[in-house]
């Protein structure tokens, strides 16, 4: 079979079992077992594959005909310009996060102090930490998670990039076994309602970690958490930014200033959806 005999073949596959994008599904897929650019295919559809790529691919294609992930069949996702590996242990990282991190890093910058402290509540992947320590390698940056899991792959994810993170185990920051206060506390915790958790696409709902999805009968669960527990971890002058879920802007707010915080900013994504609440101490 040529390039062009299997994208057709199996776009038609990944169609018929409802994956989004099936073409472009194919090309990622393709492109990856046969270790070329995506865009090289194009310039090579008479190819012929070997019978060991072909082998590959349709177990690839099996897998992905089936709901799961793109990004765990290839075992890696881009995140902020840095190849993040990703399995099943770990949420896959969204392009919204990346605008987490932007805001993170304007925030660093203007600071003009490259010895902050900063904490990554429910690190997962290690995505945001690694992006943060990667631009500001003098930073301290520290990291906590729930599931062990979790923490051994952003550990891997650490060693293979080269950036410095601190990792600590625990549901809450009060886990914290670091005497650190903070500079600035990033976070895209949990922030699903339980409830919702079984109406999501497959690829979420069957294959994701539920410990990194729900955030309580209303999603918010985390948002009070760190509205509470933040405030004495906190550097004076230090900001907390918290990534929302769809419609969680007025209920997120609410908490952060009940719990004595002024919410300076609510930054839209590129949807136009509001997404990262950025929070001080009020004086």
């Amino acid at each position: 079979m040529t390039v062009l005999d299997v994208i057709k073949r199996s776009t038609e596959y990944l169609e018929a079992k409802g994956v989004e994008s099936p073409r472009l599904q194919i090309e990622l897929l393709l492109a990856h077992v046969l270790k070329v650019p995506r865009l090289k295919l194009y310039l090579d559809f008479e190819r012929q594959l070997s019978e060991g790529d072909l082998e590959t691919l349709r177990a690839m294609v099996k897998r992905r005909g089936e709901r799961e992930p793109l990004q765990y069949i290839l075992g890696t996702t881009s995140f902020c310009g840095i190849e993040i590996l990703v399995t099943p242990a770990v949420l896959i990282p969204r392009p919204e996060t990346e605008l987490l991190v932007e805001q993170a890093w304007k925030f660093l910058a203007s600071r003009g102090d490259q010895a902050a402290t900063v904490l990554d509540f429910g690190t997962g992947s290690g995505c945001i930490a690694i992006a943060i320590a990667r631009k500001f390698p003098a930073c301290e940056v520290h990291a906590i998670d729930a599931s062990e899991e979790a923490l051994q792959v952003a550990r891997t994810n650490t060693e293979r990039i080269g950036a410095k993170v601190h990792f600590n185990r625990g549901d809450a920051i009060e886990d914290l076994t670091s005497p650190h206060n903070f500079d600035l506390v990033a976070s895209n915790p949990p922030y699903i309602p339980d409830a919702e958790v079984e109406t999501l696409q497959p690829e979420v709902r069957a294959y994701e970690p539920r410990l990194a999805l729900g955030g309580g009968r209303e999603g918010l669960d985390f948002y009070r958490m760190i509205a509470s527990q933040a405030r004495g971890r906190l550097a004076t002058d230090g900001k907390v930014m918290v990534e929302l879920g769809h419609g969680q802007e007025a209920a997120a707010r609410a908490i952060f200033e009940g719990e004595g915080w002024f919410v300076e900013s609510v930054i839209a994504d590129y949807a136009g959806t509001p997404r990262i609440l950025i929070a001080r101490q009020a004086k």
